[in-house]
């Protein structure tokens, strides 16, 4: 493996972790609400990953990276609260909120977090490999 496909690997894990990071904060801000626009509660959403694999054109494919193939929808069912005079009550006076677990949310922040700040590291730790190489050579 060429020590240039680690910045392609780790980029990649960069990325996905990004925008898992993004759904995080969506399902974070619609944590408490009731209803989207469609008039439903909003649903939870999740990353899916992928592995794929990474190589250079015409060359063999010897890494493995990551990708987001798709953000899924929680089908759950959302938490109930009896408030017979809220406006969104329904006929039996209950509101049905978002199945979002702010707790669950947050584990999956501070998960997606590191693992971003991780591959950062790598990154920074292949720069810092190139340039001492580079920096021998010149000796």
């Amino acid at each position: 493996m060429s020590m240039f496909s680690i910045f392609n690997v780790s980029g990649s894990a960069v990325s996905a972790q990004a925008q898992r990071l993004n759904v995080v904060a969506s399902n974070l801000a619609n944590a408490d609400t009731v209803a989207g626009p469609d008039g439903q509660a909003y649903k939870a959403r999740q990353v899916v990953f992928q592995t794929v694999l990474m190589g250079t054109a015409g060359a063999a494919e010897t890494a493995a990276g990551v990708e987001v193939t798709q953000i899924t929808e929680d089908d759950t069912p959302g938490r109930r609260v009896h408030d017979p005079k809220h406006p969104q009550a329904d006929a039996e006076g209950y509101v049905t909120y978002t199945n979002v677990d702010p707790v669950e949310e947050m584990v999956n922040m501070i998960s997606a977090s590191r693992s971003y700040q991780n591959n950062v590291e790598v990154m920074n730790t292949a720069k810092t490999l190139l340039q001492k190489t580079l920096q021998m050579g010149q000796s």
